[in-house]
């Protein structure tokens, strides 16, 4: 389980392997010694397994495989040598939840269609200028996000600020543009999306009390 608070910004510094199993090697820095092999990280979402763990002179590099459901379901596919990705240590019993309850399992994959800057007057407590992001959930699953509730996106826990149709929006404020790969992202970017665990088991609930009512 991960809360979705971002810990390190990642690289992916190699990739191999084929369209059915892809295996990744990202630096961090992480203690390589706090990392047992078969560890799990959240990278930018997914919840994968450190196969190896190397250390370096600011930190270390670990390896992880991506089968091809998470190839399939994720935005690992187009992950090249370069890219940034946000990554989060598994939550341990007793740490702070400051997020929301992220279990790494990802959805399907959410399309930015607009990014603007929000600022408030001189003055104002909020003045500083944050980025609205607005995304198109995939249909089957907008029906589990809802105004004021959570979603995972790229690995971080946002609260949703509004809803219409399958389109949501999330504020993104400095600190969290700063500190995670969101000051890279552009519209037409998609995101693996996890939607919130307790929404997903309500609506089943739900569909489990019509059926047994029809």
């Amino acid at each position: 389980m991960f809360t979705g608070l971002v810990t390190d910004v990642g690289r992916v510094v190699a990739v191999s392997g084929t369209d059915r199993l892809r295996h990744l090697t990202i630096r961090a820095s992480y203690d390589p010694a706090t990392i047992a092999l078969g560890a799990s990280i959240a990278c930018s979402g997914p919840c994968l397994t450190a196969v190896t763990i190397a250390p370096t002179e600011d930190g270390c590099l670990f390896g992880v495989d991506a089968a091809a459901e998470t190839l399939e379901r994720t935005n690992v596919g187009r992950w090249r040598e370069g890219t940034r990705i946000n990554l989060e240590r598994s939550l341990r019993i007793g740490d702070e939840l400051g997020g929301h309850l992220v279990t790494g399992h990802v959805d399907g994959l959410a399309e930015i269609v607009a990014r603007e800057s929000v600022t408030g007057g001189e003055g104002d407590p909020q003045w500083a200028p944050s980025d609205r992001f607005t995304l198109r959930a995939p249909a089957a699953l907008a029906r589990f996000i809802a105004e004021k509730g959570s979603v995972c996106l790229d690995g971080t826990s946002l609260t949703v600020n509004s809803v219409q149709g399958d389109l949501f929006s999330v504020l993104l404020i400095p600190h969290t543009l700063a500190v995670t790969t969101w000051g890279e992202r552009r519209v037409g970017d998609r995101l693996n999306l996890e939607v919130d665990l307790i929404a997903r088991y309500a609506a089943r609930l739900a569909e489990s009390r019509a059926e047994i009512g029809g």
